[in-house]
């Protein structure tokens, strides 16, 4: 297959969907597929391109694991507000389906989204290429955006959601990364035998377990030494996004009177707000890291002794955190920041590997930092081996094989109308 992945992340932005989009490209290649990545120049989360890309408006790179990547160029705002975000996401749109109209041409595009607008730039390359596209759901960025209060109830939420439902019905097939997308996609009326439960993944091999202490083997990389915190000391980790959907200002609140280290590790759109929000509350136990390379994340999951998940009130049934997964490996138990009918709640809830505290409130989440910190060995055996055994489900090859499977199915039937000397996408699809 001729295949052409499609969307604003891929590497090397180390965090978010550009990690995911990478590795799929790497497995279709490694399957014997042709594969494009259609992108942007890195700029997430730093929201800054790197001095060597600024000026460029097209690059094109082939990687030593056979992936053939295009790079277009967007704005990208220093500080993002609700308009910049829609200036930047509609630069992007525009640049690369200009691009994509005159590459050659795939058996079918993977259209990324985040943006949502790449719905209206892949329709217009299906319809003039005459090829499919699968639309795969990252977030459901309009309600979302809607639940952070970035956008407010009226026309503007009115024309994404038609622009959502309009994308959707033009799609060969609309993928989304958790059940509770499945059933967004239900209420927004997509056909059920068009969607496809397309899950992020982990790695096929397990990380070496962590010891009860959470500490490193002589040479390997700690994150507690290099930070100087004491093995006696509780560390309850975050590492990732640090922006408005993550609400983090309730750990600022909780560390205060704790002797915990809350470590957050990231960067993001709100870390300077966060960062003053620390230095204004006396008494905060929380400090803030840079993004740590690979080596360092991993020694931060393999030692912490409460990794911390969260995000703001109404927004969880909208999007999924990929961190769950790299966590679980590690046999850490997960504090989770969420709504009660959230996605992330409700996978607490069946793996039993953590606890679940409401969005805001600070006092329950330190509360919760400290009883899971205190737990009993037998408690944190437990924690660890439902983790395990709840994300062993999320393994790479069985998760992209499948889906694998399910693009090929895409692309019979637009191969049979093109023997037939038509090549138009399904019409079903297009009404």
């Amino acid at each position: 297959m001729k295949i052409t992945i499609w969307g604003i992340n891929y590497e090397p932005e180390p965090t978010g969907i550009g990690p995911f989009n990478t590795d799929l490209c790497a497995w279709l290649a490694s399957r014997g597929h042709e594969v494009t990545m259609l992108t942007s120049f890195p700029y997430y989360p730093w929201w800054r391109k790197r001095p060597e890309d600024r000026g460029k408006f097209f690059e094109t790179s082939r990687r030593a694991d056979g992936v053939t990547v295009r790079r277009c160029w967007h704005y990208v705002p220093g500080k993002p507000s609700t308009l910049k975000r829609l200036v930047h996401e509609l630069s992007f749109v525009f640049t690369s389906t200009l691009r994509a109209l005159f590459l050659p041409r795939p058996d079918v595009f993977v259209v990324v989204s985040p943006p949502l607008f790449l719905g209206l730039g892949a329709f217009v390359a299906g319809l003039l290429l005459r090829r499919p596209f699968v639309f795969h759901v990252q977030d459901l960025q309009p309600d979302a955006a809607l639940g952070l209060g970035m956008i407010k109830p009226g026309p503007a939420v009115r024309a994404l959601h038609a622009l959502e439902k309009w994308s959707y019905r033009r799609a060969a097939l609309v993928s989304g990364i958790s059940q509770g997308m499945m059933d967004a996609f239900a209420r927004k009326r997509v056909p059920r035998g068009k969607t496809w439960l397309f899950a992020n993944w982990i790695p096929d091999a397990l990380p070496a377990a962590a010891s009860a202490a959470g500490g490193a083997a002589d040479g390997a990389a700690s994150f507690r030494r290099a930070n100087r915190i004491a093995d006696g000391t509780v560390l309850i980790a975050y590492s990732g996004n640090v922006g408005m959907k993550q609400g983090l200002e309730v750990a600022v609140a909780a560390s205060v009177g704790t002797e915990a280290h809350w470590a957050v590790c990231g960067e993001g759109a709100a870390k300077e707000s966060l960062a003053a929000l620390v230095a204004a509350t006396p008494g905060s136990r929380v400090r803030l890291y840079p993004l740590q390379p690979d080596d360092s994340y991993q020694a931060l999951l393999r030692e912490a002794d409460v990794s911390l998940i969260t995000q703001q009130r109404g927004t969880g049934q909208f999007f999924f955190p990929s961190k769950l997964l790299s966590i679980l490996q590690h046999g850490r138990p997960v504090l989770a920041v969420a709504d009660a009918d959230s996605e992330l709640a409700r996978a607490v809830a069946a793996g039993g590997f953590g606890r679940v505290v409401p969005p805001g409130d600070a006092e329950a989440l330190r509360t919760a930092a400290r009883e899971m910190a205190a737990a009993d060995a037998a408690q944190k055996q437990a924690w660890a081996e439902n983790g395990r055994g709840w994300v062993a489900q999320f393994r790479r090859s069985r998760v992209l094989a499948e889906f694998e499977a399910r693009l090929a199915q895409v692309i019979a039937p637009a191969a049979g109308d093109e023997a037939a000397g038509t090549a138009m996408p399904d019409k079903s699809n297009c009404a």
